[in-house]
C-alpha cells in the first residue's frame, strides 16, 4: 500500500513539476520622472502568460542595488493581472531620494552614471500549484539626468 502512495506522490509532482509557467524578463530600465524629492525610474517587465485564462498577481517585489548595497526597496500590492495567452508589459517604479544618490559620489563622479543591479520578484497565483514567484535580475547603468532633462 505504501508503495502505491509513494508513485501516486511522485507522479503528482512529476505532473506539476512539468506545467508550463509563466516566464518574464527586464527589457529596460529608464528615467521616467525627476522631482525635489526624488528621481523616479521605470523598470519596463515583459510576463508572457502560456495559460487561456488570466492570472493575477499578487505582488511585485524588488531591491535595487549599487556599489554593493541596497539603495531602494519596496513591494508593489495587487498590480493586476497577466493577459490571457499573451505578454503583458508591466511599469515597475523604483524612487531613488537624492540623499542615496549622494552617497554613491564616487561612482556617478566618474561617468555620470549609476552602476546597478535590479532583483525583482514577481508573485502570482496560479491555480493548483498557488502562489508562485518569478525571480528577475538585471544588471546595467542608469544616466543621471542633467540639468538640460530638467528644464
Amino acid at each position: 500500500m505504501s508503495q502505491l502512495l509513494e508513485k501516486a506522490k511522485d507522479f503528482v509532482v512529476d505532473k506539476v513539476a512539468n506545467i508550463k509557467k509563466p516566464e518574464a524578463s527586464v527589457s529596460d530600465v529608464d528615467l521616467k520622472h525627476v522631482s525635489r524629492e526624488c528621481v523616479e525610474y521605470g523598470a519596463k517587465v515583459s510576463v508572457s502568460n502560456p495559460y487561456s485564462h488570466s492570472i493575477p498577481i499578487c505582488e511585485i517585489s524588488y531591491n535595487f542595488r549599487s556599489a554593493g548595497r541596497g539603495i531602494a526597496s519596496g513591494t508593489i500590492p495587487d498590480p493586476g493581472s497577466l493577459k490571457a495567452s499573451d505578454t503583458t508589459m508591466l511599469d515597475v517604479p523604483v524612487k531613488l531620494p537624492y540623499n542615496i544618490l549622494v552617497s554613491l559620489v564616487k561612482d556617478i563622479g566618474v561617468d555620470w552614471d549609476i552602476d546597478y543591479e535590479l532583483e525583482l520578484g514577481l508573485t502570482i497565483d496560479l491555480p493548483i500549484v498557488g502562489n508562485f514567484t518569478i525571480p528577475l535580475s538585471q544588471k546595467g547603468e542608469i544616466k543621471l539626468p542633467t540639468l538640460s532633462d530638467i528644464f
